[in-house]
Order: C-alpha cells, then sequence, then structure tokens
C-alpha cells in the first residue's frame, strides 16, 4: 500500500468526551451546523453540540436510543437516525425538540441525506426489506415514504450527495465498495452503479469535498481514502493504533477540516487539511 498523503500529525482530538457531562459515548454521526458548531449522535441516544472551538458541548435533545447518521436542513433542523428504535428522528431548531419524524418500514435506519430542491429526506438502511439493504425516501414535510431504490446493496451504510445533485454516493459495507443511484427526472431511482472498489477493509462514511473529490472513512482499518474520478483511490490518512482515528465512522467537511466521528472511543477528531493542498496538485 503507498504511503498515506497525510501524516498523524494532521490530525488530533478536536473534544474529548470520556469524561465530560454528558459524555461524548462512541459517536457514530457528525455534522457541521451552519454556525460552525460540530453535532454529533451517541451510543445512549443522546444528540450533542460542541462548541466551534471545542471548548463545551451541551446536549440538545436525545431519543434514549443509538443515534447513527445525522444531517442537517437549511433552517437547522437535525435529522437523527436511531438503531433501537427503528426510525428518524428530528430536532427541531424552533421549538428545541427531539419529535420522531419518520419509520414506515425501515429497520436500520443508517445515514440521512436531505434534498431540500425536491423535498425528499433519503435514508440507507442496513438491513432493509426481505433482509436485503437499500434506500428509503421520505416526505420532509410530513414524513410519509417509503422504500425508495429496491436494488440489493450490500449493508448500505453512509451516503452523499453528488455534486450536481443528481444522484447519491452510497457505501455498501459488506462489498466493499462505493454505488452510485442517479435520481432521475421524474424522481425515481436509476439503476445503481459501482464507481468505486477495493475500498479495504469496512467504508462507513463518505463525503464531498469543496473540490469535489470523495473521501471515503473506514470502520476498519482506521483509514480514510480519497477518491477522485480522474485519479486512482489514494489513502489520505491511518492510524495503525487506532487511537487519535478509532474506528472511524461518519465524516463531516468545515473548510479544510475534517472532522470524524469514533466509534471506538470517546472524541471527534480533526484533521487539518491544508497541508494535503500544499503536496498534492
Amino acid at each position: 500500500m503507498a504511503k498515506p498523503l497525510l501524516d498523524m500529525s494532521a490530525a488530533r482530538v478536536f473534544f474529548d468526551g470520556i469524561f465530560t457531562s454528558p459524555r461524548v459515548a462512541h459517536p457514530e454521526g457528525v455534522a457541521v451546523h451552519r454556525d460552525g458548531s460540530i453535532w454529533c449522535g451517541t451510543e445512549t441516544g443522546d444528540l450533542l453540540r460542541l462548541a466551534a472551538d471545542g471548548g463545551s458541548v451541551e446536549r440538545m435533545g436525545g431519543t434514549d436510543g443509538f443515534l447513527l447518521g445525522i444531517a442537517f436542513d437549511s433552517a437547522g433542523n437535525c435529522f437523527a437516525c436511531d438503531l433501537r428504535h427503528a426510525a428518524i428522528f428530528r430536532w427541531d431548531a424552533a421549538t428545541a425538540r427531539m419529535e420522531h419524524f419518520a419509520s414506515s418500514g425501515i429497520r436500520v435506519p443508517n445515514y440521512p441525506i436531505v434534498d431540500e430542491e425536491r423535498g425528499w429526506l433519503y435514508v440507507s438502511d442496513s438491513v432493509g426489506e426481505d433482509n436485503r439493504s437499500g434506500i428509503f425516501r421520505y416526505d420532509l414535510k410530513t414524513g410519509e415514504g417509503g422504500l425508495w431504490c429496491r436494488q440489493p446493496m450490500s449493508f448500505a451504510n453512509g451516503m452523499a450527495m453528488a455534486p450536481d445533485g443528481n444522484g447519491l454516493y452510497v457505501v455498501e459495507s459488506n462489498a466493499p465498495c462505493i454505488s452510485h443511484v442517479p435520481i432521475l427526472g421524474d424522481g425515481t431511482a436509476g439503476a445503481r452503479q459501482i464507481v468505486v472498489e477495493g475500498v479495504h477493509n469496512v467504508p462507513d462514511g463518505v463525503a464531498f469535498a469543496p473540490d469535489g473529490s470523495l473521501f471515503i472513512s473506514c470502520y476498519e482499518p482506521s483509514r480514510i481514502y480519497r477518491w477522485r474520478k480522474d485519479r486512482s483511490l489514494e489513502v489520505l490518512i491511518e492510524d495503525p493504533a487506532a487511537t487519535t482515528l478509532a474506528h472511524p465512522t461518519n465524516i463531516a467537511f468545515k473548510g479544510d477540516r475534517l472532522y470524524t466521528a469514533n466509534l471506538g472511543r470517546w472524541h471527534i477528531t480533526e484533521i487539518d487539511l491544508a497541508a494535503l493542498s500544499n503536496s498534492n496538485d
């Protein structure tokens, strides 16, 4: 394997929540709020807000379940997938309350994508109908919906909206690969295509960088890849000790910083990508 593009000095513990109250208990989901704060969900169902400077933590709401992926809409409402309740919850920015939003047949809601232009919330299902993984779609206003992409997947996990807004990039953790599902003109799901292979061993999350490159986090080993259509798959950074990067799951960008949730520990990691632009064209 080629040497990673960044060494581990580019990564640091942004917020250590092992002994804080509330505790950052094995975070799975992470997202950046419009005010610059970093939000995450925990294995105890807490939705937490970390100050933009990493100086404090606040519990915003909870489900008494196990939160997986989270995502914001433009109004600051936060959608959160809950493993225990097999449902999606929404933290309402106006009322500051956590409320049940949707379920309708989904069994392992894993990661949400907000599509405000079309008025839908897409959610990966890591089990799905007949024990086959797929993608559900729910109305952003009513929460009504159901199975959208019926093509079987190998443990659909993290997702990212394509930069052009016309498709979803989906992690298939058990393949392992990244596939692309087009969103057709009539809103239906197009034919799934595998676009990235060789993502070893267990890819989990994906996010597009401002330059259009796709970053892929791996639960095992503790590694992050970068993929560009005109380049081969590259290892961005890896932590052989699984301490600073500790089984990273979901990832989120804020400028030239990448934030990772670490299911193996009690912290959020920040990776400085500035050196990447200085060392690569």
